[in-house]
């Protein structure tokens, strides 16, 4: 017969209990600091690189646009010397130049209209050249719009955007002009129109589907919300400090 087997000695197992609870403790600091370095890792989205200066040109005279810098070159259509709902020079940013085969200078250059966010060249002659520190960058996911001078973050602000049924468009455009609104209309007190067109509404209450950032005067929704038709909506406070700030020819980004 075998001997019975020795018996543990106090303390024995509590001793094995202190190692595997201390294994565990270590292991599960290494695993904490694993997924930490983990999370440390993952990528945030890229913050928006906005240029400090966009250059810009106001049109003394209507302009045939064409799709490459030659008199000769295909035309895409016109493009009037003032806009249709204030009157005042459109203003175009410009991000290109190329001189004609005999010489002439040629701009490229954003364009209004459908389609939405297209681009064009149009001489040289009859225009002003100009630039702006100015620029807007909406996010849709985020529902934020935020406002840069100069390349720097000057404002941030919560905003209404785009129903799934008829979102805000994405793309990069430019304000058309700066309207100050009637205090019965709906949007006011103020609208940035730009030069984005909805995709999906050719027409919206008489205007050409254009999509604008105004107020959200005798609307509905609140910031952060997406139940607009395509535009983009801000509180009174936020439209009115863009209003005194942003003019013609400012860039507007739109990204998801």
């Amino acid at each position: 017969m075998r001997p019975p087997p020795a018996p543990q000695r106090p303390g024995h197992r509590r001793g094995a209990v202190t190692v595997v609870v201390v294994a565990l403790a270590l292991a599960a600091g290494v695993l904490s600091a694993a997924m930490g370095s983990a999370q440390a890792a993952t990528p945030r989205p890229a913050a928006p690189r906005v240029a400090s200066s966009q250059p810009l040109v106001l049109l003394l005279s209507s302009h045939a646009t064409r799709a490459t810098p030659s008199p000769r070159g295909h035309r895409l259509g016109n493009v009037a010397a003032t806009r249709p709902l204030t009157g005042v020079h459109t203003v175009l940013p410009v991000i290109g130049r190329a001189s004609a085969p005999d010489g002439s200078p040629w701009l490229h250059v954003r364009l209004p209209g459908r389609p939405s966010g297209h681009t064009g060249w149009i001489s040289a002659f009859g225009t002003r050249a100009s630039s702006t520190g100015w620029a807007i960058v909406v996010r849709l996911g985020a529902r934020t719009v935020s406002v840069y001078e100069r390349g720097r973050l000057a404002r941030r602000f919560s905003a209404v955007v785009g129903k799934p049924a008829t979102p805000t468009p994405r793309g990069s455009f430019f304000v058309e002009e700066s309207m100050t609104l009637a205090a019965a209309a709906a949007g006011s007190p103020y609208a940035l129109a730009t030069s984005a067109r909805s995709h999906v509404l050719q027409e919206f209450d008489g205007g050409p589907g254009q999509i604008a950032l105004h107020g959200m005067g005798h609307l509905a929704g609140a910031p952060g919300s997406a139940v607009s038709h395509g535009c983009i909506r801000l509180t009174d406070a936020a439209i009115t400090w863009m209003a005194r700030r942003i003019g013609a020819g400012v860039p507007v980004r739109i990204r998801a």
